[in-house]
């Protein structure tokens, strides 16, 4: 048995407390959740500007300072989503890709008994230590996304960079995404189908959390999840499958 194992097995046998979320997963997780607020919020106003600004226009600076931010907080969600990517490679087991694109027999049928838990079909859910099949297939698709708010938003800002800015290398991405126009509205398409992506998956964190009290929400800041006699005898015979 592994020391991550030993470490989560009781004198009774049942595996109840597992550390799965490595600090480098957290601080990913948080610095991206951190920028995708910040990105949100400059970017409707950038969009959008609802703040009235009265008087010379020399004496105001907010949009270059809504500006200023989203590019702070852009900086910020590329590395963090870059890492992220690149941890799927040298974290824990519960880190890795595979965790993300299903490869085994019972994570492919996991995707599917996962959503009839999620539409209320079926009673329990199932037994996966770190990420189920569907949550995880769902983030790839989320990162494939990141990506696409990556390459659009490096587009736009290499329309207008100064010719001796390092973004001015990045017009190469303009014609890719369809021109300047059309990376915009990928842009604007993009950040709401975050933010509904955030909603949903707030709400199914609650969700497995409470039926399956495995301290789901506190994991993220701990790194630990609490697994239930249920939850740990289900998912015990599959755990070096899981890892």
């Amino acid at each position: 048995m592994s020391a991550t194992t030993d470490s989560a097995t009781n004198n009774h046998g049942h595996l109840d407390r597992v550390y799965v979320w490595e600090w480098p997963v957290r601080l990913f997780h948080w610095s991206i959740a951190a920028s995708v607020v910040v990105l949100a919020v400059t970017g409707i106003y950038i969009g959008n500007p609802f703040l009235p600004v009265t008087g010379e226009a020399t004496r105001h600076f907010v949009m270059g300072t809504m500006k200023s931010i989203h590019f702070i907080a852009a900086m910020v969600f590329l590395l963090s989503v870059l890492s992220r990517v690149l941890w799927m490679f040298a974290g824990n087991p519960y880190a890795r890709w595979h965790q993300f694109v299903p490869v085994s027999a019972r994570r492919l049928k996991g995707i599917w008994e996962t959503a009839a838990f999620y539409l209320f079909l079926k009673k329990d859910s199932p037994a996966f230590v770190g990420h189920n099949p569907l949550a995880g297939l769902v983030y790839c698709v989320v990162y494939g996304l990141c990506f696409v708010m990556i390459a659009t938003g490096l587009a736009m800002a290499s329309a207008s960079a100064h010719v001796d800015s390092m973004l001015s290398s990045f017009q190469f991405l303009i014609p890719l995404c369809g021109g300047l126009q059309m990376a915009h509205f990928l842009h604007h398409i993009g950040m709401w189908l975050i933010i509904g992506f955030v909603a949903h998956h707030v709400w199914s964190a609650f969700l497995v959390g409470t039926v399956e009290r495995s301290s789901l929400i506190d994991s993220i800041f701990s790194g630990y999840k609490v697994l239930t006699p249920d939850i740990a005898h289900r998912a015990r015979k599959h755990i070096e499958e899981d890892r």
